[in-house]
């Protein structure tokens, strides 16, 4: 009796459900897909939820919880026929073609600890289930009828609201999204007021007034000293939006984010298109379809042209110079689209600057992949500001909300615009 010495059939590594959702998450994320972190871990918990045995059932797991608009999905089939199906990787982020199905690749095991491992597949005879569907195109067409689109699964439809431009949203949905922009939080930062507070540490300033009026009312020479610290208190938000023509797809949502702003952080509301309104009032109201209504008969020039620069000069001698916009967060919503001289912009924005603290420029055509602030309005505009965001979603909105707070820095096209050089990316 000879002893077998044949090694046994070595078993695949077993891959973890966090390592395979960390790493495919990483690889989309460098496919160009906007997939935040905690996606990750829920793609880990679906996958212990539902454990896949086969790579359709991954697909569909994976595309379920990282996929969020319908546009994603030829980046997402392209990554996930590179990882796990042994396809070539997207040369660049913005260039993947549309991935076709691929054939059936061998079974997954059942446990999630294990999805690159492979299970014998099923004997001969033996009949099998009907194959998972693919994206694309269903199978209608083989039995004689026509061709429609198969249904993608996607995530909720909060979620995918987030990511869409409003210009796009239906009417139900910008409803939905002026809600959502009004109970957005806005907090400006923080300066120090001429207003003082009694503080019990030495390292504080003397309060020379409180310790003098204390050693009169106890009539002795060795007064106990008094110290005071200087009160902080939020600056002052300005809110200036465009209401012309041009901004009309995106005035709505924009006209709410500033009654949310009124009613929530005290901010100041203004509108403008040929002529400039203070809102401030109307916006008020605590309901926000009484509060557009209120705006929108309050400004007669609503959807009419744009007078960028007169706008600014009057609100700069009617309300900036009397205090409203001193060592205030000024946020204008606008595509700097005017009729006037551009130099004219560049003249009024600089008499801003010097009241301002702060100066956003929220322009919604920003986010388009061709656009270049380098001529007209917005040009002469950007070398005053301090922060340039779009702005043209509800994700947008969250970056204008921080650059209210302070946390965005200046961008590196407004500081060598404010040099008077081209910026890199404009040849």
């Amino acid at each position: 009796m000879t002893e077998d010495n044949s090694a046994a059939p070595a078993q695949p590594p077993r891959v973890e459900a966090a390592a395979l959702s960390a790493a495919f998450v990483t690889a989309i994320r460098r496919a160009g897909l906007a997939t935040s972190p905690d996606r990750a871990a829920r793609l880990a918990e679906a996958l212990h939820l539902i454990p896949p045995a086969r790579v359709e059932q991954l697909y569909w797991t994976c595309r379920v919880v990282l996929v969020s608009a319908r546009e994603e999905v030829p980046v997402f089939d392209a990554v996930f026929a590179a990882v796990f199906r042994g396809n070539a990787a997207p040369a660049q982020p913005g260039s993947v073609p549309g991935a076709a199905a691929a054939p059936p690749a061998p079974a997954l095991p059942t446990s999630p600890s294990a999805p690159g491992s492979q299970t014998p597949g099923p004997a001969p005879g033996t009949p099998q289930r009907p194959r998972l569907a693919f994206p694309g195109r269903d199978g209608s067409a083989e039995d004689g009828r026509t061709d429609r689109e198969a249904v993608l699964a996607m995530v909720s439809a909060d979620e995918h609201l987030q990511g869409t431009s409003f210009a796009e949203l239906s009417a139900d949905e910008v409803a939905e999204v002026r809600r959502l922009a009004a109970a957005l939080q806005l907090a400006t930062p923080l300066r120090l007021s001429r207003r003082t507070r009694t503080s019990a540490h030495s390292t504080a300033s003397l309060d020379v007034r409180a310790t003098v009026r204390a050693a009169r009312r106890s009539g002795t020479d060795a007064p106990l000293l008094l110290y005071a610290r200087r009160r902080e208190q939020r600056r002052k938000l300005v809110l200036l939006c465009d209401v012309s023509g041009s901004m009309e797809p995106y005035s709505q949502v924009f006209v709410s984010f500033l009654q949310g702003a009124v009613t929530r952080a005290g901010a100041e509301a203004f509108v403008f298109s040929t002529r400039l309104t203070r809102l401030t009032r109307q916006l008020a109201l605590r309901d926000p379809d009484q509060a557009l209504a209120s705006a929108a008969v309050s400004a007669p020039d609503w959807a009419g042209g744009t007078r960028i620069a007169e706008c600014l000069r009057r609100f700069v001698d009617e309300h900036g110079r009397r205090g409203l916009a001193r060592g205030a967060v000024v946020v204008v919503f606008s595509d700097g689209w005017a009729y006037e001289d551009p130099e004219q912009v560049a003249a009024q924005m600089a008499r801003l600057r010097r009241l301002a603290h702060r100066i956003i420029w929220v322009n919604p055509r920003k986010a388009a992949p061709q656009y270049r602030p380098l001529v007209g309005g917005m040009a002469a505009a950007l070398p005053y500001c301090d922060a340039f965001v779009s702005g043209h979603s509800y994700r947008a909105l969250a970056q204008v909300a921080a650059a209210i707070r302070g946390e965005r820095p200046l961008s590196q096209d407004t500081h060598e615009r404010a040099r008077g050089k081209e910026p890199a990316h404009a040849h």
